[in-house]
Parts: structure tokens; sequence; C-alpha cells
């Protein structure tokens, strides 16, 4: 199993109990901004069957598969946060931060025309995972997180079965999570 260091933007926070019932159980979050004062993500496998809103109309021919607008998290609704993962790794285009390797934040009010054809592909959360400070070290420290290094494929991938192959991923003890049955007798 790899070792992180801090906790830090562009990891992976992978819920570690299956058999509640939160809103984040069996859920993997992506870190897009931690500091001290407080840490953001959204949770990358929660489709919904939302309309995309006429705002980002324009980048519906880019949405990975599903193609859905997906659920990033219980807090700060209304905040849309567009992900892209560059189609020119050394290419920066303005409004795009980034959150790990070529993937990172777009600025949807940026220029439509500065945009094209920087993006292989991109995928729309509404709402945010939000941790007040120290929050989110402390449910770690508390075993309800495991963490991971992100990769494009988590992001933009499909979201069916994202927490077990996440987990299967990370491997070691925290792999044998993903055996763990929807059925609580079964376990």
């Amino acid at each position: 199993m790899m070792r992180l260091g801090p906790l830090a933007t562009g990891q992976l926070v992978i819920a570690a109990q299956p058999g509640g019932s939160g809103y984040f159980e069996r859920t993997v979050v992506l870190l897009l901004d931690h500091c001290p004062e407080s840490t953001i993500g959204v949770v990358l496998n929660k489709p919904t069957d939302r309309e995309l809103p006429w705002q980002v109309k324009q980048w519906e021919g880019l949405l990975a598969p599903p193609g859905v607008l997906f659920e990033g998290g219980p807090v700060m609704e209304g905040s849309a946060v567009l992900l892209g993962q560059l189609a020119h790794p050394h290419f920066n285009p303005p409004g795009f931060r980034t959150v790990f390797d070529d993937v990172g934040m777009i600025d949807m009010d940026a220029p439509e025309e500065l945009m094209r054809g920087a993006f292989a592909q991109v995928r729309l959360f509404m709402s945010l995972s939000g941790w007040a400070p120290g929050q989110l070290a402390s449910e770690l420290l508390g075993g309800g997180w495991f963490r991971a290094k992100a990769r494009a494929e988590e992001v933009f991938g499909t979201p069916d079965d994202l927490w077990r192959r996440t987990l299967r991923r990370v491997g070691g003890t925290v792999g044998r999570w993903s055996t763990w049955s929807a059925n609580p007798t079964l376990n």
C-alpha cells in the first residue's frame, strides 16, 4: 500500500463504513482543495437523472460517459464544478486550475473559444462535499475514510462499482473492504 503523506488536494478519500446509512456510504470523494480553513471535494460515484443546466450545454459533447450531471456532495447546493482532463498534458488554458496530473477544475465563465479543443473529457458536479478545519483529518484518524492517490480513470470512468474498484486498487487491508456485501448478513 502506498504512503500518501499529509492530507492534500488531489487525493481520494474512500468511505470506510460500507454498512452505514449516511450520505457518504460507499462513496469515493476527490479532494479539490485542502487548506487549514477547510477541505472541499466532490463525490465521484453519485450520477443523477437531473437535466444539465443551460449554462453548461456547450460542454455536453465532452461529458464522459454516462454523460450526466453528478451530485458532488451534501453541501453548497447550487454550486457547480466542472472537472476536465487536458487533451494535451502540457497545455494550460486560461481558467484551468490543476487538481492533480492533467485533471483540474474549469472556470465555466472562461470564453468558450479559448477552451475549445483543450479537454479530452469533462464531468459536471452540482453541490460539494465539505469539511471544517480538522474535521476530515479527525474522521480519517477515527477510521471513517481511507485515502488513495487519484487517477483520471476514477474521475472520468464509469461510476458503477467505483468504491469497490478503488479499494481493490489500494490493496492490502484496505482492499479487503471491497468484498463487503450490501447484505450485512453475508459479511
